[in-house]
C-alpha cells in the first residue's frame, strides 16, 4: 500500500449559478474551506487579505486589464442544444469520509467491495432520477458529496467521498476501445486541479460509430444523463479511461443481457424523441425502423440525433399500421415502440401508398362537413388546403376578425386567434380554447 499522502490543497469557489467560466468562479469567491474540502487551514485575517489579493491579481492581464468572463448556458433536458454545450464548473471538494466526516481516509481500503456493471448504472442512475442538485459543499442522503468526484465515488460504492486526484488509485487505465459501461473517463488537472477536472460515468455507446456515449455525470444544475461526445465537450483530448479494480467479471465485464433487454423494451417516453433530441433511444428507434423497412429514409446512421429521417421513417412505419391522423405524425409513442421492439405490426411497405389528396378549395358554401383531418395540418409553418377551408369557414361564421389578408394556405397566427375566439364563444375555457382546432371544434364550424 503507497505510504499516505496530503490530500489536495487548493481553494474552492462556491457556485453560485451554472456558468463555471474562470471569470464568473472567480468573482464567486466568498470564503476559504476546511482542509476536509479541499481548501486552506484558517488562516489569519492578514493572511486572507493577502490570499485574496494574490488570487485577484492572477486574473489581471499583463497589461493592467482584468480578464473578462465569458458565460456559457449550461444545456439541460431532452431538446437542449448540445453541439457546444461548455462543459461543467470545475469546483470539487477533496478527499473525506461520508456525510463530510473529518479526516482523510487511508490511500485505498484493504479490500475493494466488489459491483456488477449494472449495479454501478443503477446506482448512478438514483441520482439523475431524483436530480441531485449539483453542490461541492453538501452531502446527499446517502453521505456522498453532491459534486462529479462524490458521484462516481457513490456509483462505485467505495465509502468515501474522493476526488479526481485519488480516483485512479480505485482503478486500472483503459484503452477507448475497452470501454464498457461502470467504466470513467477521468480528467485530472494536477498543475491546477480546480481549473478543469472533472470525472464522468461511461454509460455505453449511442451507436456503431462510437463518436457519442451516454454519459452519467453531477454538474449543474443536477444529476444527468445525456449522449455525450467523445470524450468530452471540451478538453476532450485530456479525459483518460479507467476501470473500477474490484468490478464484477462474472458475466464477462457485460451489463447482465437480463439488464439490457427490459431498458430497450421499455419505452423511454416521446420526451426523448423529436427536434432537438440527442440520446440513445434515437439510435435504438432508427435501428429498428431499418429492420422494418424503413432504410430508404437514411442517407446515413442511424445515429442519436433526431432527424428528418428518423421522422419519415417513423410516420412511414405508423402509416404501415393503417393510423392516420396523429397517430401517424412521425414521433414514436408507447404502440408504435412496443411493436417495433416486439417484431409485431405490418413492415414499412417496400413502395408507400400515397396519402388522400387535401381537398381542392371550394365555396364556403358548398362545404358539407368534411372529414376532420388531424391537429397536424394546424402547427406553426405547415401549409395545406385545410387551412384556407377552415380560415374561409371561419370567415362566414363571422369570426375572421384577425384576418389582414387571405385567409390562406399557410398556418398563422391569425387563423389561431379566430379558432380562439370561436371556441370561446361555444362557452369553452383553458386547453379547450386554446385556438388549435380539434375534432369537436371542426364538427361544430361546419355544422
Amino acid at each position: 500500500m503507497e505510504a499516505s499522502t496530503p490530500g489536495p490543497v487548493f481553494e474552492e469557489y462556491e457556485p453560485a449559478g451554472a456558468c463555471g467560466c474562470p471569470g464568473c468562479a472567480d468573482r464567486r469567491r466568498s470564503r476559504l474551506l476546511p482542509v476536509r474540502d479541499g481548501g486552506h487551514p484558517a488562516a489569519s485575517g492578514g493572511a486572507r487579505r493577502a490570499l485574496l489579493a494574490a488570487t485577484a491579481a492572477s486574473v489581471v492581464l499583463s497589461t493592467g486589464t482584468v480578464a473578462a468572463a465569458s458565460p456559457h448556458p449550461v444545456p439541460d433536458g431532452p431538446g437542449a442544444n448540445r453541439a457546444a454545450d461548455p462543459g461543467p464548473p470545475t469546483e470539487q471538494g477533496g478527499r473525506g469520509g461520508l456525510h463530510g466526516a473529518p479526516g482523510r481516509p487511508a490511500d485505498q481500503p484493504a479490500t475493494l467491495a466488489p459491483i456488477t456493471r449494472a449495479e454501478i448504472i443503477n446506482r448512478a442512475k438514483t441520482w439523475v432520477t431524483a436530480a441531485v442538485p449539483y453542490n461541492m459543499e453538501a452531502y446527499w442522503s446517502d453521505g456522498y458529496r453532491q459534486d462529479c468526484s462524490g458521484f462516481v465515488s457513490m456509483a462505485w460504492n467505495l465509502g468515501t467521498n474522493e476526488w479526481t486526484g485519488s480516483l485512479a488509485k480505485f482503478a486500472v487505465r483503459i484503452t477507448r476501445d475497452e470501454l464498457q459501461p461502470g467504466d470513467i473517463l477521468l480528467f485530472h488537472n494536477p498543475a491546477n486541479p480546480n481549473k478543469g477536472s472533472h470525472v464522468v460515468i461511461f454509460g455505453g455507446w449511442t451507436d456503431a460509430t462510437h463518436a457519442y456515449y451516454t454519459a452519467y455525470e453531477q454538474t449543474p444544475p443536477h444529476a444527468r444523463e445525456q449522449a455525450t461526445p467523445y470524450a468530452y465537450w471540451k478538453d476532450s483530448a485530456s479525459y483518460v479511461p479507467y476501470r473500477y479494480k474490484a468490478v464484477a467479471t462474472a458475466t464477462g465485464g457485460a451489463v447482465p443481457v437480463a439488464d439490457t433487454a427490459s431498458s430497450a423494451a421499455a419505452f423511454p417516453g416521446a420526451s426523448k424523441f423529436g427536434p432537438g433530441a440527442v440520446n440513445g433511444h434515437v439510435t435504438r428507434l432508427g435501428q429498428m425502423l431499418v429492420k422494418r423497412g424503413g432504410s430508404r429514409f437514411y442517407t446515413e446512421g442511424p445515429g442519436p440525433r433526431w432527424g428528418s429521417a428518423d421522422q419519415n421513417a417513423t410516420r412511414a412505419f405508423q402509416q404501415a399500421q393503417g393510423w392516420t391522423g396523429a397517430d401517424a405524425d412521425g414521433i414514436p409513442g408507447a404502440r408504435t415502440w412496443a411493436l417495433l421492439v416486439q417484431g409485431a405490426g405490418r413492415d414499412i411497405p417496400a413502395t408507400l401508398q400515397a396519402p388522400p389528396p387535401a381537398p381542392a378549395a371550394v365555396p364556403a358554401a358548398q362545404l358539407t362537413r368534411p372529414a376532420y383531418p388531424g391537429p397536424r395540418y394546424f402547427r406553426p409553418g405547415q401549409e395545406s388546403p385545410y387551412v384556407t377551408q377552415l380560415g374561409r369557414r371561419l370567415v362566414t361564421k363571422g369570426f375572421g376578425t384577425y384576418y389582414t389578408s387571405g385567409p390562406g394556405p399557410r398556418w398563422g397566427e391569425a387563423d389561431r386567434r379566430n379558432v380562439e375566439a370561436f371556441q370561446r364563444a361555444q362557452g369553452w375555457s383553458g386547453a379547450e380554447a386554446d385556438g388549435y382546432p380539434g375534432p369537436e371544434t371542426w364538427r361544430r364550424l361546419f355544422a
